[in-house]
């Protein structure tokens, strides 16, 4: 798995679902004006945009530990504090937010736990620590049909469903775990219109996260049936998707 991509090819595969994912998890984390937040995982800054539109650049910082996301962070968004470094060693003092967003990215983090924890440390007492991961283990992903296709051709293996937060009530039993206090879980969603086939497969090919680092194993051959296994599990082009993500909430 690798998100030492290009921010292009991220944006390209997940970064137009996350983009439109951004504000209804910013709605439901309850930001307000003046306060300030920490994107963790912002990737190529996909919420960013959104924080910074709700906040000011003044009062939003982020973190990645891909290099080029982090780069393409800071060129985005100028003003904004964007520094290299993983969920799990936030590289800020304690209590320096009144809330920290990681939208996407707790199932990544090499110690989940750890990593809310290391949010709720840098969030001011009774601030608000809140993360989303896809619907994976419910197949409402966007890359669900990929990984859908790649079981029915009889594939050993491994997708997304079993990781950190993919499935109803794990992000709820994450946050209690790390400390958090007022849980609450919701589902948002997102929409994406793809005018061809096409343009839903091709990201898939970049090598981005598990699903393209799984696409990039296989042989022409084996790459060209999982291809078409995909465009049978997926309506007629143009085709819309409508993908669901579990969000939950916490005051530190």
């Amino acid at each position: 798995m690798s998100f030492d991509v290009a921010a292009e090819a991220y944006d390209r595969f997940m970064g137009r679902y996350s983009t439109e994912l951004s504000a209804p998890f910013a709605d439901f984390a309850g930001l307000r004006d003046g306060q300030s937040v920490v994107d963790v995982g912002c990737g190529p800054g996909a919420l960013t945009a959104e924080l910074v539109r709700r906040l000011g650049a003044e009062r939003v910082a982020a973190v990645d530990p891909s290099e080029p996301f982090v780069a393409a962070a800071r060129e985005r968004h100028p003003g904004v504090d964007v520094r290299l470094a993983p969920a799990e060693e936030l590289p800020f003092a304690d209590d320096s937010f009144d809330a920290a967003l990681a939208q996407l990215v707790v199932h990544f983090m090499r110690d989940a736990v750890t990593g809310v924890r290391e949010m709720a440390r840098v969030t001011r007492p009774g601030g608000i620590v809140a993360a989303s991961v896809w619907d994976l283990a419910g197949g409402r992903a966007p890359a669900s049909p990929f990984w859908q296709a790649a079981v029915e051709l009889g594939s050993a293996v491994e997708d997304e469903a079993g990781f950190a937060g993919a499935r109803k009530g794990r992000l709820t039993e994450l946050f209690e775990e790390a400390g958090l206090r007022d849980v609450e879980e919701t589902e948002v969603s997102a929409s994406c219109e793809h005018p061809t086939f096409d343009d839903w497969w091709e990201p898939f090919t970049f090598g981005v996260g598990p699903a393209g680092s799984y696409a990039r194993s296989l042989d022409d051959a084996g790459r060209a049936a999982l291809r078409e296994r995909a465009r049978s599990l997926l309506p007629p082009a143009p085709f819309t998707l409508t993908v669901v993500a579990w969000a939950a909430r916490g005051r530190a």
